[in-house]
């Protein structure tokens, strides 16, 4: 049954005076209510603790199976290209799959894909493989991921719920499956030490395998939950009682819902894809401010320990600038929603991506931790709610049959433009070296990593002021 709060006046409702009531914002309990969303978020809950175990036990079995120091060195980054490189390869891709085909169905048969790929790794039990394979369940995750995020609004009853679902995405996905997966991962490696297990009867790296078993389960037992609890992921769901689906959702996008006829070859939803970005300035401007706001996050990422270095701060200041960026992006994913009731999600969208460039000015500037680190939380800070506040535009601007292809840029461009800012920083900042700079009479030695995130922060400051111009509404008839 709907809860009280979801039976009052919807959005554009008027009273007896003709004036329109504004849009009550949705709280976390009220998405929480949704007993589709629920299923969304624990199906959610799986794939990411699988995810996080499964690249866990994948290095850990890569480093045992190593037959050289040059294994041994490159397991875990091996493993973890592996995991990235898919989703610089498939994710136009997937955005087509994703809006082509049933997305029910494609994130299932991922989860299955997932699932048998992760048991041939921890029986088949050799190097080449946990990449191959480990490559594979990429591309299967690739896959599911843009279905995913583009089903969600499907899911909810009025657009401004999709703010705290994804929040709560997010919170699930890098919150709470951390600790899931980094947990189970430690008590399954060190049973063996702690009850004393012989090697004979664990076998060659068994607790390791076993750990890789067990993300092979959360993906089954995810494909089990989307197959028969979750039909309204679905395009093909039946709608009744005037937009609910079973009682429950109510769809963003409003019309009715004819039977399947066939659809456009990936051919013409490519060439669809292209005319619809160049034609789109929401999508533009969403695009130009988070690759600004990516390219400036790669180079502080890439420039870190070296920063961490010129503040005399030696390794321990190097942990404290991490936990203080990780500590930012948490307070501003949880804070964004607040924000959006003051602000429009593009206006604020664009001021954060500015805000966060100014920010790292600050960082740029700092001559000593304790000025840095409250710059670099408040650089987290802006950029979470720029990433937040831009999944909830997409989902509230973008029509339900482009959002897959959307979503999946999107994602594909925090690892494209992320990992090359990161690759590319180091060299920056050695091209640049260190500098002897004097004002007046004062002389100061300023290492590369000045430069480089002052670089970053003015980029950052620009892409947002572009991408605010280019999500005004008016911008749209331009």
């Amino acid at each position: 049954m709907p809860i009280s709060a979801e039976q009052g006046p919807v959005a554009g409702d008027t009273d007896t005076s003709g004036q329109v009531d504004a849009p009550a914002p949705a709280s976390v309990r009220e998405v929480l209510a949704l007993r589709a969303f629920r299923r969304l978020l624990i199906v959610t809950g799986l794939c990411s603790s699988g995810d996080w175990l499964a690249l866990s036990g994948l290095a850990a079995l890569a480093s045992t199976l190593a037959t050289s120091a040059a294994g041994v060195n490159f397991a875990f980054s091996g493993v973890l290209f592996a995991n990235l490189l898919p989703g610089l390869l498939f994710a136009p891709i997937a955005g087509l799959v994703a809006d082509r085909f049933d997305r029910r169905t494609v994130m299932a048969v991922a989860d299955l894909a997932r699932c048998a790929l992760l048991l041939s790794i921890a029986v088949v039990n050799t190097y080449w493989w946990i990449l191959v394979g480990g490559f594979l369940v990429q591309v299967a995750t690739t896959m599911w991921i843009p279905s995913k995020d583009a089903s969600l609004p499907r899911l909810l009853r009025r657009p401004e719920q999709l703010a705290p679902a994804a929040q709560l995405g997010l919170v699930m996905t890098y919150g709470v499956t951390i600790l899931v997966g980094g947990g189970l991962f430690t008590l399954i490696t060190g049973a063996g030490t702690v009850f004393g297990l012989p090697s004979d009867v664990i076998g060659m790296n068994g607790l390791t395998r076993l750990a890789i078993v067990v993300a092979a389960l959360f993906y089954l037992a995810s494909a089990t939950s989307i197959a028969t609890l979750l039909p309204e992921l679905s395009g093909s769901v039946p709608s009744t009682d005037h937009g609910r689906h079973n009682g429950d959702p109510l769809r963003i996008v409003t019309g009715t819902d004819p039977a399947p006829a066939p659809g456009p070859g990936l051919g013409a939803m490519l060439r669809d894809s292209v005319g619809y970005l160049r034609g789109t300035p929401v999508v533009r401007g969403l695009l130009v401010g988070m690759m600004g706001a990516l390219a400036a996050a790669g180079a502080v990422v890439g420039s870190a320990q070296p920063y961490a270095l010129s503040l005399l701060g030696g390794q321990a200041a190097f942990g404290l600038l991490l936990l203080a960026a990780f500590l930012g992006l948490v307070v501003g994913i949880l804070g964004a929603p607040g924000l959006a009731r003051r602000l429009s999600h593009e206006r604020l969208f664009g001021l954060a991506i500015v805000a966060a460039g100014g920010a790292l000015v600050l960082v740029a500037l700092s001559p000593h931790l304790a000025v840095a680190l409250p710059a670099v939380v408040l650089t987290g800070a802006c950029a979470g709610a720029a990433f937040l506040t831009g999944v909830t535009i997409i989902g509230i601007r973008v029509e339900d049959s482009m959002r897959g292809r959307v979503n999946a840029l999107y994602q594909s461009m925090l690892k494209v433009v992320l990992g090359c800012s990161v690759v590319l920083t180091p060299l920056l900042v050695t091209v640049i070296g260190q500098r002897h700079v004097s004002i007046g009479s004062a002389a100061f030695l300023v290492d590369g990593t000045r430069p480089v995130i002052l670089g970053g922060g003015v980029l950052a400051a620009v892409a947002g002021l572009i991408a605010q111009r280019q999500l005004r509404p008016d911008g749209e008839q331009g």
